[in-house]
């Protein structure tokens, strides 16, 4: 069944005139507008911008239950092909949440300059997740939190609910992060992550930036201390938008 993309949570390309390109991967059950003020920052600098919309998103919860990992990463790889095609090595990436580690398989798998992880999750805090695979033959949604991003919230169109069906794939992309993908990327690499939020344990950055295979001098970390799990949309967005500019152009 074909299912009707959301106003609002269409993919969008940001025609832009420095000959570097960008990909924006979105977070799980979010949609591509959530990195939007990203992009309109990254085009006002010069680059051309794709925010894909990773299958199942963007549409309606039962369309996000028939996808699987593998899914997500075929658009975000077939997005990353397209701008390869057109800047050849003169590509970045960046991706929030569940796109920051769709963002490592892709730094993994394409030469990129650079790669932005933001907000990306190694650890979580649920001490239920263990179980989560096998509660989709018992629940089939669970609630989300949603914190309230002022006006940013009209990029905001994730599902209200979590399907627990996708999830079990989602952690055995998180695992083959940690095991095979982190060492694989040998590009600059920038990552972001708020101390106070309560999506994702903060050591994830840590342990991200530990193990990626880049070199130390390739490296950033940054800490951030007031906002939320979406870090593009929070009080702290102008301040992480420079930070993932400068470091994307050190390395143009």
């Amino acid at each position: 069944m074909a299912y009707q993309v959301k106003a609002g949570a269409e993919a969008y390309r940001l025609e832009g005139n420095n000959g570097y390109g960008v990909l924006l991967i979105h977070g799980f059950t979010g949609a591509p507008g959530e990195l939007r003020p990203l992009a309109d920052y990254l085009h006002a600098l010069g680059y051309t911008v794709l925010g894909v919309r990773l299958p199942g998103h963007g549409t309606c919860i039962e369309d996000l239950e028939q996808t699987t990992a593998d899914d997500w990463y075929a658009e975000a790889a077939k997005g990353m092909e397209k701008l390869i095609q057109e800047f050849g090595e003169n590509v970045y990436v960046a991706g929030l949440s569940m796109g920051g580690l769709l963002t490592m398989r892709t730094a993994a798998s394409f030469k990129v300059k650079a790669a932005a992880i933001l907000s990306a999750p190694v650890f979580l805090p649920d001490k239920r997740l263990p179980f989560y695979p096998i509660l989709k033959f018992f629940i089939r949604y669970l609630p989300k939190s949603k914190k309230n991003y002022g006006d940013m919230m009209k990029y905001n169109l994730s599902y209200d609910k979590m399907p627990t069906k996708p999830l079990g794939s989602l952690f055995k992309m998180m695992d083959k992060c940690k095991a095979q993908y982190m060492g694989k990327i040998k590009c600059p690499v920038i990552v972001l992550q708020s101390t106070v939020e309560h999506t994702v344990v903060p050591k994830s950055a840590q342990y991200i930036y530990d193990h990626v295979g880049s070199k130390t001098e390739e490296k950033k970390l940054i800490w951030l201390h007031k906002s939320g799990h979406i870090i593009s949309l929070d009080v702290e967005r102008e301040l992480a938008f420079k930070e993932i500019a400068d470091f994307f152009a050190s390395f143009a």
